[in-house]
This record gives C-alpha cells, sequence and structure tokens, in this order.
C-alpha cells in the first residue's frame, strides 16, 4: 500500500546551511503580505532548483506583483529596520526569471511522476489552489481560498476531482461570519459616523485585496451620498498595486469585467496619495496604510498619532496575527500599547470588520463535502479552533482528518487501483457461465512488469506458459510469512503440532502429512525455516536477532484451500 507524506522531510527547517538537494519544485500560491513571497529569493539562493514553478491560475498577477512585494520587504527589513540582508536586488530578478508561469486548469506535466494543475482560488487576485497527481495518487493544496465572491473577486471555483488527500487552510475554523451585505453596511455606517464627527479613520490593510475591495465599496458610497470627506491610500506600494489591478481586469469578477466596458472601476473618483507631511492636518479623513495587522511600517507610524483621539477610528478589517498590535487592539482589553519604548494610550474607537478574503468554517465545511477527499489535513490555523474543525469533518463526513505541527510528518495511507484487461475469451467464458445461472466466473490474472493487468481463461494461460493440458496444475504459488521474534525460542516441532491444531479447526475431514518441519495437505506446503542462508525467502541480513518464517507454496487447484490456510497462519500471527 502506498503513502503520501506530508510535512518538512526530516523535521527539518529550511534555513542557510540546510541539505535541500532533495526539494525539486517550488510553487507560490500567491503574493499577498510580505512572508510568503519574501521567502523564495532566501531560498533560491541556496538552492539549485530543478525545477521553480509558478503554480496560479493568473500568470501575470502573480509575476507582476511578486516583485513589488519583494523589494518593498527588503526596504522595510534593511533600509528602516536596519536588519541583515536576506536578499539582493539581483536575487529579486534571478528569482522571477526562473518563474515558469502557469493558466488556470492548464494541466502541466511536470515530470515523468509529476502532474499539476491550478484552479481558481478568490481570496486575492492571482491566488490558486493546485490539483497535484504524483503516480497515482492524487491531492489538492487549497493554499489561501475564499468561498464567497466579493466586489472585485469571484468565489473559488474547483473541478469535482477523486483525491486521496486534500489540504485545507483553516484560518477561520469554527468562524461563520454574516453576511456580506451586512457587513459592509456596518462598516458604513462606522466610517460615516465618524467622519461626521470630524474623525479620522485609519484602515490598516495589506496592499493586495482589500484594499481594493474597501476602496471600490467606500467609493460607491461617496458617489451616492455625494461626500466631499478625502479618501487617502498611502503612498507607494499600495498605489503600485492599484495601478496592475488596473491592467489585470481579466482576472477579477464578473461584475467588475462587465462595468470595465463603461469605466475601469480601479479608477476610483474619491481616492487619492497621501503623503506624510498630511498625517497631523486638521480634518476628517479616511486613510488606506500598509501593513494589515498595525505590525509595523507607516500603518503603525500613523496609529501612534490618530490612536489618542477619541474622535478618531481604528478599522481593522481581517484576521490578525498573535502578538501585533491589531490582535492586541481586537481583544478588547487594550487601553494602553507598549512599543519600543513608547506607551500609547488608546482612546480611539476600535472596529473589527469581517472582510478577511480568507474562507470562514462553513466554506472549508462546503468544500470537504464537495471534493469528499479520502483523508483532510488542516493547515493555517489556530490548534485548537483546528481541533474543533477535525471533530466536524470527522462527524458530520466521516472522513479522517488531521493537523500535524510545523515539522511534524504526517503518513497517509492510499490505496491503488490496478486497471486490470479482461480478454475476449475470458468475457465469452463468463457470458455463457452467466447464462447457465452460474454467478461465479473462473479466470486466471496475469501480471507482467511494465504492462497492465490481464484476466485470460485457463486455455489462454496455457498458451502463455507454455504448458499443454493438465499442466497447469503444475504451477506453483509461494508467499513467505513473518512470525514474531518471540517464536524463535518455540521448538520447530511444537509450532507445526501448534499450526496442525488450527488448521484441522477450518480445514475437516482432510488429512495432514506432518513432518518435524513442514505440514503438507493435497498440493499446499507450509514450512518453517529459520534466519539462514539455506531458505532465501526467510534471509534477514538486517535482522540483529533470529527470525523465524512460514513459507507457504500451492498450486493452482488448490488456491481456494490455500487461502484458508494463509488466512489461519495470519491469525496465528497474532496470536503467537
Amino acid at each position: 500500500m502506498p503513502h503520501l507524506r506530508s510535512g518538512a522531510r526530516g523535521g527539518k527547517e529550511l534555513r542557510g546551511g540546510e541539505d535541500r538537494r532533495q526539494t525539486d519544485h517550488v510553487r507560490l500560491w500567491h503574493a499577498h503580505g510580505l512572508l510568503r513571497p519574501s521567502c523564495l529569493p532566501r531560498f533560491l539562493s541556496h538552492l539549485p532548483l530543478r525545477h521553480l514553478l509558478r503554480c496560479h491560475h493568473s500568470l501575470y498577477p502573480t509575476k507582476a506583483l511578486a516583485p513589488l512585494m519583494l523589494k518593498d520587504y527588503h526596504k522595510i527589513m534593511v533600509d528602516r529596520r536596519g536588519l541583515e540582508e536576506q536578499y539582493t536586488c539581483d536575487d529579486i530578478l534571478q528569482c522571477m526569471n526562473k518563474v515558469i508561469p502557469i493558466d488556470i486548469k492548464q494541466t502541466i506535466q511536470v515530470d515523468k511522476d509529476l502532474q499539476i494543475r491550478a484552479y481558481y482560488a478568490g481570496h486575492v487576485i492571482g491566488a490558486a489552489m493546485i490539483y497535484a497527481q504524483a503516480g497515482e495518487e492524487t491531492m489538492v493544496y487549497t493554499g489561501d481560498y475564499n468561498m464567497t465572491p466579493d466586489r472585485h473577486l469571484g468565489a473559488a471555483q474547483i473541478d469535482r476531482l477523486q483525491l486521496d488527500l486534500l489540504l485545507t487552510e483553516s484560518t477561520y475554523a469554527t468562524t461563520i461570519r454574516d453576511s456580506k451585505y451586512s457587513r459592509e453596511r456596518e462598516f458604513l455606517k462606522a466610517v460615516h459616523t465618524c467622519i461626521a464627527a470630524g474623525g479620522k479613520v485609519l484602515i490598516p490593510t495589506f496592499a493586495l485585496g482589500r484594499a481594493q475591495e474597501l476602496c471600490i465599496l467606500l467609493d460607491d458610497y461617496w458617489e451616492r451620498m455625494n461626500i466631499t470627506v478625502p479618501i487617502y491610500f498611502s503612498a507607494g506600494l499600495t498605489l503600485q498595486a492599484n495601478m496592475y489591478y488596473k491592467m489585470l481586469i481579466g482576472w477579477t469578477s464578473q461584475k467588475i469585467k462587465e462595468s470595465y466596458t463603461v469605466r475601469n472601476p480601479f479608477d476610483f473618483k474619491h481616492v487619492c496619495p497621501f503623503e506624510r507631511s498630511m498625517i497631523n492636518a486638521p480634518g476628517p479623513c479616511i486613510l488606506f496604510a500598509t501593513p494589515g495587522m498595525l505590525g509595523g511600517g507607516f500603518s503603525l507610524e500613523v496609529f501612534k498619532q490618530w490612536a489618542p483621539s477619541d474622535k478618531n477610528l481604528i478599522a481593522l478589517p481581517g484576521y490578525c496575527i498573535a502578538g501585533t498590535v491589531g490582535h492586541k487592539l481586537m481583544s478588547g482589553k487594550s487601553t494602553r500599547v507598549d512599543l519600543d519604548d513608547t506607551q500609547i494610550d488608546v482612546k480611539c474607537q476600535i472596529h473589527q470588520l469581517a472582510f478577511s478574503p480568507h474562507t470562514d468554517s462553513k466554506g472549508i465545511m462546503d468544500l470537504v463535502e464537495f471534493l469528499s477527499p479520502k483523508h483532510v489535513i488542516l493547515v493555517h490555523g489556530e490548534k485548537p479552533k483546528m481541533a474543533s474543525l477535525k471533530q466536524r469533518i470527522e462527524s458530520e463526513l466521516g472522513i479522517p482528518c488531521q493537523y500535524p505541527a510545523n515539522h511534524e510528518t504526517a503518513l497517509i495511507p492510499t490505496k491503488k487501483d490496478i486497471k486490470i484487461i479482461a480478454s475476449k475469451t475470458f468475457i465469452k467464458n463468463c457470458i455463457s457461465e452467466i447464462n447457465g445461472d452460474k454467478r461465479i466466473a473462473e479466470g486466471i490474472l496475469i501480471m507482467e512488469k511494465g504492462q497492465n493487468a490481464k484476466f485470460v481463461s485457463e486455455e489462454e494461460f496455457r498458451e502463455t506458459v507454455g504448458v499443454e493440458g493438465n499442466a497447469v496444475n503444475t504451477v506453483t504459488f509461494t508467499q513467505c510469512l513473518s512470525l514474531p521474534n518471540n517464536t524463535v525460542s518455540i521448538e520447530t516441532k511444537d509450532m507445526i503440532l501448534a499450526l496442525e491444531k488450527e488448521l484441522k479447526k477450518s480445514i475437516k475431514f482432510r488429512k495432514f502429512e506432518v513432518s518435524e518441519d513442514c505440514i503438507k495437505l493435497e498440493s499446499i506446503t507450509i514450512r518453517i525455516c529459520s534466519n539462514n542462508i539455506s531458505c532465501n525467502f526467510g534471509k534477514d541480513e538486517d535482522a540483529e536477532e533470529m527470525a523465524m518464517h512460514l513459507f507457504c507454496s500451492w498450486s493452482i487447484r488448490d488456491d481456494e484451500m490455500a487461502r484458508i490456510c494463509l488466512s489461519v497462519v495470519k491469525n496465528m500471527e497474532s496470536t503467537v
């Protein structure tokens, strides 16, 4: 039985100096946030990959946007924070030159053993789910995805596939969201109330995805309500990303594509660039600033200035990782935030929005039920919530599920389906026997290396092996079964007598021929042999102790009885 393995090979981290020679392919699912694409140049600078695949349905979105994210990460970590340079600008260029893009639903034969296909994942522009087939085993890795359409992207789409394994993200493993319209109403009400009172609204967000989604929402609302309060994009990465959105209309939602014939929806009428000198300018405004979660950068700089005023509002549009300022604010307990040697009094309003591009618990369950894989592995989530989702998947859908920790290897058993061809003569015999009210057809299964397995009639088998008449009965089948090491202390004669006793319980009215190391019944022979050179089947050069084996052989005419004997012997293995 083959197995699928999931997890870091050997439980090792991918650090400088580690041996990465066993890595053949790398796939970048999407390019928002900083950590995903920023790992790539560092990884490639220490790894001679045979292939690097751009496994996105959106060839141009991710390949176009990844360099922006890489350069921005480099600028933040090296120029602003003074940290060690992990990669250079030349590394970025070399990295992207190695990227081979693929299109949505395009099937790529990576090598003789591996085939992949990308499916639309929603989430952010260019995100993809990846279907992979390695030999007979199949799996889907979702990456980040969204099962609900929003204003600028559609919902995830995937074919109904026969899968051994589904690896799915579980960011919102226990969360079920309200309707999109009620969430949008709540957000617009909070923003309108703040600016009407003369306050400023800070929306910390990543440059890709939520910034464009909320700008479309606000731009439309401003137009309908005739509001003149300025909406700002922080200059830099967000503006560059938005420029690419204007060019990549073909990768957005159907509604955006249709409206593009009249006006580019990313040409916002009420949104303009923001400069640092405007942070303390008087009057209300709305500012989109990166990064999300208030983990640093310009959004955190603005937060320090605006948080002490009770007029202002911080609107957090999605998930915030533990340890970030955004996470502390979402907990509802922070009235003071410590930043380096500075304490920030938080008097502003905090509004948590459910605008995350990740699917919720219902979406995960819907996808698992739709694909109905044989096994599920949960990743990208919080351990207690993953445990709860695992229980739901197993109890409601009856599918085995696990959530291995980082660096833990998960072993997934799979069954291999074998294609068997039936010869015309065999089929003809089957039809004649069924017409004679005989429901079991007899034939012989031939399996040759490099060829499909084949059912043939006895006559065809004689021709194949070159025997005549009843000589087919001289063909011998063999099987060797290992016994536990503790049986070595048992005398061979005693083992034979115990085996004879068990066989007689299942096979009655038959005469057994018994010797000191062997039992015979018709053509069936069961012989006990120890770990020595006289028995090639029983030889085990790596065994630390002497091993004992049962060597079984039989002819085709006694095949049914031999199967009964083997079953008895296997049961003895577990009881000895």
